[in-house]
């Protein structure tokens, strides 16, 4: 295959593509994802240990092991029959390359949702292309594809090209869309930046670095009856093309949508090896999980849901400031105040910041051999503080789990059949109306001291914590610990004395 390095170019599109290398550097790098596939492209290349550094790579990221975990309990590979409960059992079942890929699409999708430009144009480019990769993975899943992350990497990369343009050069996509109307730029790219906007993405797949079997993929290819020597790349080109052009016709969500989704099953299904009614049906779940996925694709209403998508998103940056706000006000505190103090600081800011339903502070008793609530905020935790009760001995529930491994815990969904043997009776009990929670422990010289519960009810249909959010929840947790410790190290002076 020919890439867009091996092909000369013409001054026209040298400009095009250094005036685009030149904004990258200026305005960050989409950003911040080149720093992210570089770790995990040396994780899948390395000679040794592969799986070992895969699984550091990806743990590295709380909300990437997060989604990892996710995908990999996900039905795409229910086949595999076995829950999996840490990275480094999916890297075992599924893969190095398997969980890269996989990797790379969920940073790729979150560079991308976090990024968002001011434009419209760019905003709605990045919502298809996420939608794309949604179509892959139900057609991949349906087809048995060896490799399915790659399927969804491809479709997702194969509308780069528009992305760079309309986010880093919206003055161009513009001229592009004056020159040849909404929906045919492509005709006018040649003209206008020198190069196509296929190549445009392919070029920017090779500045970053990307593995050539992906950037194979990107291409556009039309639908035909497979020929001698159709390979597994032409298969991902032409789930590329496909998922592409069904996201398109399924953003827009119109009449039409529903005839043009069948005419590209129809015109695919041959090349891509899958009955067409197969297609239609892959096509229609990805739909349903874009439809219940605001923060995805907007799909129907988009101006409507994008706005409400934007209100909560500035009810999010709120809450951020109140926990920034918060870790300063306990920074400040500094020695004069009691662990007592802190956690009531620690708690009253958590609650707020996050907007949880209902927050308890829990404090481990070790002569009694008990962990109890002693704080609790919001409506009706005052009445559940005398059962939220249990003993200290290790137990295989989520709350032990976190205070084990001295790590912040959050689950999505409380609710899993599959992850009820993960809950112990005394939360069934008392806070099993809770939709998703996070466990926040507290561990002083080693040993667990308590922990911070927070949870969310059904106003909160979807809770997904961000990278900004672990890292003050951390810092938070540390200003307890070390109050705590503090404590312990006079109490030991004193003992002494």
């Amino acid at each position: 295959m020919m890439t867009s390095s091996d092909t000369p170019r013409s001054p026209r599109a040298d400009a095009t593509l250094s005036l685009l290398w030149e904004r990258t550097r200026r305005q960050g790098d989409m950003p911040g994802f080149t720093k992210a596939i570089n770790a995990i492209l040396a994780s899948m290349r390395g000679e040794d240990e592969r799986e070992f550094s895969m699984t550091q790579t990806v743990l590295s990221d709380p909300v990437l092991t997060q989604k990892v975990l996710r995908l990999a309990n996900s039905g795409m590979y229910s086949a595999f029959g076995q829950r999996i409960n840490t990275v480094s059992k999916a890297v075992l079942v599924l893969g190095t390359e398997a969980i890269g890929h996989l990797a790379l699409g969920l940073k790729l999708i979150e560079e991308l949702a976090k990024s968002t430009p001011d434009t419209e144009t760019a905003h709605i480019e990045m919502e298809k292309a996420v939608l794309a990769g949604m179509v892959a993975q139900q057609v991949a899943a349906s087809a048995v594809s060896r490799d399915p992350e790659e399927a969804v990497v491809c479709s997702i990369l194969h509308s780069l090209g528009r992305m760079m343009v309309t986010f880093y050069m919206p003055e161009r996509w513009s001229q592009l869309r004056e020159s040849a109307g909404a929906g045919r730029e492509e005709t006018a790219a040649e003209a206008i930046l020198g190069l196509s906007l296929e190549a445009v993405g392919r070029a920017t797949a090779e500045h970053w670095g990307l593995p050539r079997n992906l950037i194979a993929g990107m291409r556009r290819i039309e639908p035909r009856e497979r020929e001698d020597g159709f390979g597994h790349d032409d298969w991902l080109a032409a789930l590329g093309t496909m998922s592409t052009q069904a996201a398109d016709a399924l953003w827009h969500d119109d009449e039409a949508a529903g005839e043009r989704v069948a005419a590209l099953a129809e015109s695919f299904a041959p090349m891509l090896g899958v009955e067409a009614a197969s297609l239609v049906g892959a096509i229609g779940k990805a739909r349903e999980s874009a439809a219940s996925d605001l923060s995805i694709a907007p799909l129907a209403k988009p101006a409507e849901k994008r706005a409400k998508l934007a209100a909560a998103t500035r009810k999010r940056m709120a809450g951020n400031k109140v926990l920034m706000s918060g870790v300063a006000d306990m920074r400040d505190a500094g020695v004069s105040a009691t662990p007592g103090q802190m956690m009531s600081m620690a708690l009253e800011t958590i609650h707020k910041g996050l907007s949880f339903t209902r927050s308890f502070a829990f404090l481990r008793n070790r002569r009694e051999g008990r962990y109890a609530a002693r704080l609790g905020l919001g409506e009706g935790s005052k009445a559940l503080l005398p059962n939220l009760v249990f003993d200290d001995g290790y137990e295989p529930n989520v709350f032990h789990a976190a205070l084990g491994s001295d790590r912040v815990i959050f689950i999505e969904n409380a609710r899993d059949a599959k992850f009820a043997a993960k809950l112990p009776g005394w939360w069934k009990g008392t806070l099993s109306d809770a939709r998703c929670f996070v466990v926040i422990p507290l561990c002083a010289h080693g040993q667990p001291a308590g922990f911070i519960y927070g949870e969310w009810d059904d106003s909160f249909p979807q809770v997904v914590l961000s990278q900004t959010e672990f890292s003050l929840l951390n810092d938070l947790r540390g200003l307890v610990v070390r109050t705590v410790e503090r404590r312990h190290q006079v109490e030991a002076v004193a003992t002494r004395v």
